[in-house]
């Protein structure tokens, strides 16, 4: 599971690869759950029609999505993943997933641990291209009782036991997972995408598209 990754913190470097404006505050770049970044959701009015309203928007919210229903904002520090096999039925997320709220994560890498040493080593896992990663999420709004909106995002999160480069992260007999990442082609039709279609978008990146350094 990825709870820590770096965001993209260069705004024409953003703009470029994504699209859109990076918002005027958008959080950290060393991001662990609870901390603010930056998510890409489509624009609420976006099918009004409006030649003035951009199809797309890029948000700040807490890494670790709050839904409606939480007291507070701390569950974020538990809700930065989100199963594909479990995430329409959880009741954390079935809300954001049955109503398409789906979002892209702006990323420059992510970290994983390598335990094949025997001890952890933290891992980060980038583009082989150079380019910044495009992370599948979803994206919630909660209001606070002071009446304040906070908007929050977790990433979606598919098995990996058999991918020859993420099954190398985690400890010995845990489940290997992997982020889902998103080809810059598919976007759109990502943030598009109904409930009954988003399965289709929950792949694999292969392996030779990643490279890792090690500190």
């Amino acid at each position: 599971m990825c709870s820590h990754y770096q965001g993209v913190k260069d705004q024409e470097r953003f703009r470029r690869h994504f699209g859109v404006a990076m918002p005027p505050d958008p959080g950290r770049e060393d991001l662990w759950p609870g901390y603010a970044g930056s998510f890409i959701r489509r624009h609420p009015l976006a099918e009004v029609g409006d030649e003035a309203v951009p199809p797309l928007e890029a948000l700040t919210g807490l890494f670790g999505l709050v839904p409606h229903w939480s007291a507070d904002t701390k569950i974020a520090r538990h809700t930065y993943n989100a199963r594909s096999e479990t995430v329409a039925v959880k009741p954390s997320f079935r809300d954001a997933w049955k109503h398409g709220q789906h979002c892209i994560i702006p990323a420059e890498a992510f970290f994983e641990p390598d335990w094949r040493s025997g001890r952890a080593i933290a891992t980060r896992i980038a583009s082989a291209e150079g380019e910044p990663l495009g992370i599948a999420g979803l994206w919630a709004r909660w209001r606070s009782p002071q009446g304040e909106l906070v908007h929050s995002y977790t990433m979606l999160t598919i098995n990996a036991e058999a991918h020859p480069l993420m099954q190398q992260f985690h400890k010995p007999g845990d489940e290997k997972r992997m982020v889902v990442i998103l080809a810059p082609q598919h976007y759109q039709g990502w943030l598009a995408a109904a409930p009954v279609d988003s399965p289709s978008f929950l792949r694999a990146w292969p392996a030779e598209g990643l490279v890792t350094q090690t500190p």
